[in-house]
């Protein structure tokens, strides 16, 4: 496998975005020239459960002089959240005046919302039309009967990010919950025959795949008609599957007869021979696919989906197979916030997320612990990262979220189905019970037949955080994920080893992924000698070395030990966590392998890239442990590359295998008083383009050498 940089990507090509259909349907950005106002949670807001009480005032609050003005995607906590526990958390209003047109009235209109933090109330023109619970889902409602077409209407849309216990996470502890309206919104106009808009925002159809091969392929293509006609509506339903480049290479299409009466399901059934399959990073290959609703001849309505042919399978204590091929799941975690920006993000930052993890060679992604943009899950589908989505029912339990959990996952399920990425759904994280009986164990077990019902093609995961393979709240799905530190919130670094062989032997038949493991760096703290850090939860001191040896040490123990299925590193970016304080930098979760702004790579990086990716690369770790006491020390370099030498003052040391042939170690260097220049390179005998890190010189000094550099200073 070769891992290239991403080829030129915009949001259109990634989302599959389409003005060929604008006849039958708009979909149009709604983001642009909002109002916003932090309510403070005031005795003024303290009604909003109540529409009829809030908009009485609205008056007096409409003349307020507190309106900001926005762009959307946007966030209220941004910075407070990033700073320490002290952030706000409560009600914001946002409003937005907007026209429609006397040729709308023919139209349906809905409002599409990809993400509000947490709750949301929409009310249009002082009507209130509906709530969504949930900061992460996307929720669409209609308008059509709300609006004013001939003058100017108002939109408001209440948001809440306070904590509760109907509304899964129901705490900030592990994560910050960021409010307000932080994903962007869609007008979405439709004729008054058409797919159903309003399916938990889903996109109306539904693609599966069975008995896929090189050879041919069947896909059904289950679809939701609806009409506000008021007689039956005679059509045909068209579905197109387009390659890559754009070209038809298939159409079918029957009639259909939609009622005026509830919701018409209709199913095509398409075999596709000769498919070219969609193989993860190997070759994310996709066509689009099309479904078409004409009437007398006219397109209705048109949704255009990704369309990855593939399949994948999980085989206990062999590893992960993706079309009927061993596929190395080489897997991060990621959150979604950003420093400075909290979780309003672009799409081009979303890209750029995706880059890093592409260069360090990537092929499985965690999207933890929530349902995260569907730019991302596009992005996946572009790159070829097989993709595990979750819901955030997390950490604690308050035994009044089984409802809220229960949408999330209706939503987290449809609203991506047909991305071809995901091939796990997880319905839970972390949390605990004391019997099988209890409700955490309850509820698993009604979120995995959700999940299974909705999509019984794919894999379910819950996770633990207990090295324990066989607790019961984990037990009700077709994989077990186990979060673990091994040498650091407990044991030692060496102990994953040991505990990967007893799961070997005690629990074959199991299907197990390692779904978090890692340790907290300060990249700004250096060490010369490894010492694991005493206090874990409250130390002000995680220097990056620690870090780096949990990752060497580990990383080479799960490469041999094949009953773990695929492991994910906790995590791939730091990110904020309002109420910890640890490590050096306050409100900051700091495992990642890159700073929370995007702009330093750790050693640990550097480490996973020499693993993961085969274009060659050479890198001295430990470079910001340069303040060096003992004479006589230990040099270590991460490279793919072979007869690995250290020159040391122009004195040179030949490398030896540590941990893995990735690993080159090179003991009893001697340095002198002062500057030491540090020079490791290695021979390219692979031929392949070297490519190194910005901090790495990873540089050529010859057709197959390739070098990098750094500089000690023995005091």
């Amino acid at each position: 496998m070769i891992f290239k940089k991403l080829p030129y990507l915009t949001l259109s090509m990634v989302l599959g975005l389409s003005s060929v259909h604008a006849q039958s349907r708009v979909d149009k950005p709604f983001n642009d020239n909002w109002q916003f106002y932090k309510a403070n949670n005031s005795t003024f807001f303290t009604d909003f459960d109540n529409g009829t009480k809030y908009f009485e005032s609205q008056s007096q609050w409409t003349k307020l002089e507190v309106w900001e003005d926005i762009q959307l995607p946007h966030t209220y906590n941004r910075e407070d959240m990033q700073k320490d526990r002290n952030f706000f958390e409560g009600k914001a209003v946002y409003q937005k005046k907007f026209q429609m047109t006397a040729s709308d009235k023919e139209k349906r209109s809905f409002l599409k919302f990809e993400g509000v933090g947490a709750v949301a109330q929409l009310f249009i023109n002082g009507n209130y039309i509906g709530e969504h619970k949930g900061g992460y889902g996307m929720f669409v409602f209609e308008i059509t009967n709300s609006v004013d077409y001939d003058k100017e209407n108002t939109v408001v849309v209440v948001t809440d990010n306070k904590s509760r216990r109907d509304i899964i996470p129901i705490n900030q502890f592990l994560f910050p919950v960021y409010g307000g309206i932080y994903r962007p919104v869609h007008l979405i106009q439709t004729n008054k025959t058409g797919f159903v808009v309003t399916d938990q925002a889903s996109a109306g159809i539904y693609i599966r795949q069975k008995n896929v091969s090189s050879k041919s392929a069947d896909v059904s293509v289950e679809v939701k008609l609806e009409t506000k006609e008021k007689h039956t509506q005679s059509g045909e339903l068209l579905v197109e599957i387009r390659d890559f480049e754009g070209k038809v290479v298939q159409t079918e299409k029957q009639a259909v007869k939609i009622s005026p009466q509830g919701v018409t399901y209709v199913t095509q059934d398409i075999k596709m021979k000769s498919p070219r399959l969609w193989d993860g990073v190997r070759d994310p290959f996709l066509y689009s696919l099309t479904a078409k609703l004409m009437v007398q001849g006219k397109e209705m309505d048109a949704v255009k989906q990704p369309l990855g042919v593939r399949k994948v399978e999980l085989i206990a204590g062999k590893g992960v197979f993706l079309n009927g091929k061993q596929y190395p799941m080489f897997g991060v975690c990621r959150h979604q916030d950003r420093e400075g920006f909290g979780s309003a993000l672009s799409f081009e930052q979303h890209k750029e997320d995706f880059e890093f993890m592409k260069e360090m060679g990537v092929t499985t992604l965690r999207l933890a612990h929530y349902q995260q943009s569907p730019e991302v899950y596009a992005l996946a589908d572009s790159v070829g990262f097989l993709t595990w989505a979750e819901i955030p029912f997390v950490n604690r339990v308050s035994y009044y979220e089984n409802d809220n959990a229960k949408q999330q996952m209706h939503e987290l399920v449809k609203q991506n189905f047909n991305h071809p990425s995901i091939y796990i759904w997880g319905v839970h994280n972390e949390v605990y019970s004391k019997t099988a009986d209890e409700q955490v164990p309850v509820l698993s077990r009604e979120l995995n037949d959700i999940a299974k019902t909705l999509d019984p093609d794919r894999y379910t995961v819950a996770v633990t955080g207990y090295n324990v393979v066989d607790r019961q709240e984990n037990l009700s799905t077709d994989v077990q994920g186990i979060n673990h530190y091994f040498g650091w919130y407990g044991g030692k670094i060496e102990d994953l080893k040991p505990w990967a062989e007893k799961v070997q032997q005690n629990f074959p038949d199991y299907k197990v992924i390692l779904s978090e493991y890692g340790a907290d760096g300060n990249i700004d703290i250096g060490q010369e000698l490894l010492e694991q850090p005493k206090d874990v939860v409250s130390g002000k001191s995680f220097p990056e070395n620690y870090q780096t040896e949990t990752h060497i040490k580990q990383w080479a123990a799960i490469e041999q030990n094949p009953i773990i299925l695929a492991s994910y590193v906790w995590n791939m970016f730091e990110f904020a966590v309002p109420a910890w304080n640890r490590g050096g930098v306050n409100a900051r979760n700091l495992k990642g392998l890159i700073t929370f702004d995007r702009k330093r790579k750790k050693d640990s990086f550097y480490w996973y890239k020499a693993n993961w990716n085969p274009e060659p690369m050479i890198y001295l770790a430990n470079r910001r442990d340069n303040k060096r006491t003992n004479a006589s020390t230990k040099i270590q370099v991460f490279s793919n590359l072979s007869n690995v030498v250290v020159s040391v003052n122009g004195k040179d040391y030949k490398a030896v295998k540590g941990e893995n042939d990735k690993h080159w170690v090179v003991e009893q260097v001697q340095l002198q008083k002062g500057e030491n220049r540090i020079v490791a390179k290695g021979e390219n005998n692979a031929g392949g383009k070297a490519v190194g890190g910005k901090v790495a010189g990873s540089k050529a000094t010859a057709a197959n050498v390739l070098t990098d550099e750094m500089i000690w200073t023995l005091e």
